[in-house]
């Protein structure tokens, strides 16, 4: 996916249509962690990475990239999918 030609979305709309996320944080390999890999075939799964201007932006699903944190949603991300989530507000995140 060639990140400058997508469509955007805001993180705090997603957060209103999805609910707030959790991070989520891999303890073993992607493909031993049952947990995992049910969010991820839900699509529930999201992808933050940051990058060299230090804003982070967010992709749906699991790309695994040095820096790369996981946000588990309580709702499917489908509707968002191929789209740069931006504006990642930390506040919104559950501890």
């Amino acid at each position: 996916m060639k990140l400058l030609k997508v469509k955007t979305a805001r993180f705090a709309v997603v957060v209103e249509k999805c609910g707030q996320p959790e991070v989520y944080t891999l303890w073993q390999k992607p493909k031993t962690d049952r947990h995992f890999q049910s969010l991820l075939k839900n699509n529930r799964l999201m992808t933050v990475r940051p990058t060299e201007s230090g804003t982070d932006f967010g992709e749906v699903g699991f790309h695994q990239k040095q820096g790369a944190r996981f946000l588990a949603f309580p709702k499917s991300l489908k509707r968002f999918e191929g789209e740069r989530i931006v504006g990642i507000d930390w506040a919104l995140v559950q501890s």
